[in-house]
């Protein structure tokens, strides 16, 4: 017979030989590294506004990651068709991954199907805190091996997620993330989803890579100490280069992490004296990126101007690059083209703003249509002049006449915009599409600490974070994801957990007492942009989102064990952690 158990799945990936790869070690480093449930932090409460009439059709505005999500998932919960559902997307005041889901509009709709009337909810911040889920806590052994001259032999990993009161934690793409960065022969990660008498998981930023990180990266740290290595180095002679096959399955093209590597190496953060009671800790991280389904239209004005319009809701400055891909394209200026978020009845099917998807996948979809409208207008300007198409160029935002002895003056984009009732009516395209092609994204964090030994507060002093844009489309939203990431990831390394009773509740449930980083908290955070262009996007674009967040555990803690000599394997580093091992160790 089965035996009870509260372990819902069990996960394994694996290379080669993993006791095989130990055994041909000179050094194997153990460690178990745990952390706690974190949340992601956004500003904005869970809030809807409901309405179903009395023919039954209804609208629900809500402030979510994806509009298309909402209508599928309230089709689903309240049974109302899917076609009789009109989300509308508000603006949005922070997602993280933590309103990839719904909660309150299926409740909503069905009051309003009740009532008559529209309905409008709002959670309070405790509700956000108990109810919307934080990421798993983690328990994870680690076994790293490697010979005298630094190269990893082989590496084991068990990795326990904590899923909540239902299964469902991030363990897939933890193991699939844990090893990827490094060239390792013989591996094996096993994962396992727990679940636990506490509030269900959710996802939050780079789901699960950032745990997995942590116990990998403090691990390779304490091998790098071992062997006498430096930390950058031992990382480099471990790197993954294009042509390599990846951990999980799929053979890298197109990736920077060696570059990002080189440019910490020779970054001055690295060569600052560092002075009492301080300590400075690496860390590198990764995540996949993702494509998949997208529709982007581009419509022109009547006076020449343009509006591009997706249903990917704007969480991190997605609709400047769409502005800025398809002005590049139609040859305007930027302050002649509008972004905008459209609803489920406005524009064609798009997945969520997740996976760092966005900018590549929507952004191809807007390129392919401003492409259209430029083939068009081409096209009108060939009729006015009454040449074949290919003796039309579009250059600069203008028709150009390339016809042997036709002397025409260029047509502009206005003009063919205020002429297009007589030749053929408004000027517009849309494109949907499964985007292909999107290329990981990989970062290096270096992290400058100083602990008080009285008190064990921990200080960030410097922080620099390197990673592999693509192309940075906005190079100051793109620099802007950087520094959040990482904000949010010293956060969950110092300060940030779920407090839970004797019955799974939360004790915290709010921002006095779960402590997330402010401004007066931290430093300017130097983001250095690597860019490695994405040949399979029209811009080079990559993902940027979401790797930011997977360094920062390991390099604060890696900080501190420079700073104090004792590793402490167990996040967040709160002051008594930090006081207790020190007192420890005498």
């Amino acid at each position: 017979a089965t035996q009870p158990s509260n372990i819902a799945s069990h996960h394994e990936l694996a290379r080669g030989d993993a006791d095989a790869g130990l055994a041909r070690a000179d050094v194997v480093i153990e460690g178990r590294y745990t952390t706690q449930g974190t949340h992601q932090g956004y500003i904005e409460p869970h809030a809807c506004v409901a309405s179903v009439a009395a023919d039954g059709q209804a609208t629900v505005w809500s402030s979510s990651q994806g509009p298309f999500m909402v209508r599928q998932q309230s089709s689903a919960l309240s049974g109302i068709p899917l076609g009789d559902i009109r989300a509308i997307p508000a603006e949005i005041g922070g997602g993280f991954g933590g309103k990839t889901q719904v909660y309150l509009e299926p409740v909503a709709l069905a009051l309003s199907q009740r009532c008559g009337r529209p309905v409008k909810l709002v959670m309070t911040r405790d509700e956000v805190f108990r109810a919307t889920g934080p990421t798993s806590g983690a328990v994870m052994d680690v076994k790293l091996g490697a010979t005298r001259d630094g190269k990893i032999t082989g590496a084991k990993l068990d990795l326990k997620f904590q899923a909540g009161a239902f299964p469902g934690s991030p363990i897939g793409t933890a193991l699939m993330t844990a090893v990827t960065a490094y060239d390792i022969p013989d591996f094996r990660v096993d994962g396992w989803d727990v679940v636990t008498n506490t509030p269900k998981t959710a996802a939050y930023r780079a789901p699960g890579a950032p745990m997995a990180a942590f116990a990998l990266e403090c691990a390779l740290d304490d091998l790098a100490r071992e062997l006498g290595i430096d930390p950058i180095e031992i990382r480099q002679r471990n790197a993954v280069r294009n042509g390599m096959p990846s951990a999980y399955g799929p053979v890298f093209e197109n990736i920077g992490f060696v570059e990002t590597l080189a440019a910490i190496e020779t970054h001055p953060h690295l060569a600052a004296p560092l002075g009492p009671n301080q300590g400075r800790g690496i860390a590198a991280g990764f995540w996949f990126n993702v494509g998949g389904d997208s529709t982007g239209m581009v419509c022109i004005n009547e006076d020449g101007s343009a509006t591009v319009s997706t249903g990917n809701p704007d969480i991190g400055g997605s609709r400047a690059s769409m502005a800025m891909m398809a002005a590049e394209v139609l040859g305007l200026p930027i302050e002649r083209v509008r972004a905008i978020v459209a609803d489920t009845a406005s524009i064609g099917y798009s997945l969520l703003t997740a996976g760092s998807r966005t900018t590549f996948a929507t952004g191809m979809a807007v390129t392919q249509a401003a492409q259209k409208v430029v083939a068009e207008m081409r096209a009108r300007a060939a009729l006015t002049w009454g040449v074949d198409v290919d003796k039309v160029d579009w250059r600069d935002g203008q028709a150009v006449c390339t016809a042997p002895a036709v002397a025409e003056a260029p047509l502009a984009l206005a003009t063919i915009a205020a002429q297009s009732s007589m030749t053929g009516g408004p000027i517009s395209a849309e494109v949907s599409l499964n985007a292909q092609g999107a290329a990981p994204g990989f970062a290096v964090h270096v992290c400058e600490v100083e602990v008080d030994p009285e008190t064990g507060q921990v200080t960030v002093l410097r922080y620099t974070a390197a990673q592999d844009v693509g192309r940075a489309i906005h190079p100051s939203y793109v620099e802007g994801q950087v520094q959040g990431g990482a904000a949010q990831g010293i956060g969950w390394a110092l300060n940030e957990e779920y407090v839970f009773d004797a019955d799974g509740r939360m004790e915290n449930p709010g921002f006095l007492d779960y402590r997330m980083p402010v401004a007066s908290d931290l430093p300017m955070i130097d983001a250095v942009l690597v860019e490695v262009p994405n040949p399979l996007h029209p811009f080079g674009a990559k993902g940027v989102g979401e790797v930011p967040i997977v360094p920062p555990l390991a390099a604060v803690a890696n900080a501190v064990r420079d700073a104090i000599g004792v590793r402490i394997a167990d996040l967040p580093l709160s002051p008594t952690r930090i006081w207790a091992a020190l007192a420890d160790k005498g």
